[in-house]
């Protein structure tokens, strides 16, 4: 009894005649390298005929995290994020404790009106 070979073992789905080099097209593309504030490079490909207002200014980088940017001696520094703030402390920043104590008193006033207390 002879036994069947399968004639795909061993290679891709896809692939062309076996030792083929070229299998399609390539678009030409441009490399674009980035920095973070570490030193880490980090090489972006872009569409060759990409205009250069298309190709960001930075990027994350996937090393570190930092933002990365396509000058290398000046990588951008990491942004200063502000502390989480309470729905209260963003009133408090808008108001007075003068504009504070005449809203409160105009929405209990309101409220006595529709309750009869007043």
């Amino acid at each position: 009894m002879a036994t069947g070979g399968n004639a795909i073992r061993g290679t891709r789905v896809g692939a062309g005649p076996m030792g083929e080099q070229d299998h399609g097209f390539h678009a030409e593309r441009v490399a674009v390298s980035y920095w973070d504030a570490l030193g880490n490079e980090t090489v972006r490909y872009f569409a060759a005929g990409i205009p250069e207002e298309e190709i960001p200014d930075t990027i994350d980088s996937p090393h570190s995290g930092l933002p990365a940017g396509r000058d290398k001696e000046n990588p951008p520094a990491l942004a200063k994020t502000e502390p989480y703030k309470t729905h209260l402390a963003y009133v408090k920043e808008r108001r007075t404790e003068e504009e504070a104590e005449q809203l409160l008193d105009d929405a209990l006033q309101q409220l006595r009106e529709r309750r009869g207390q007043d």
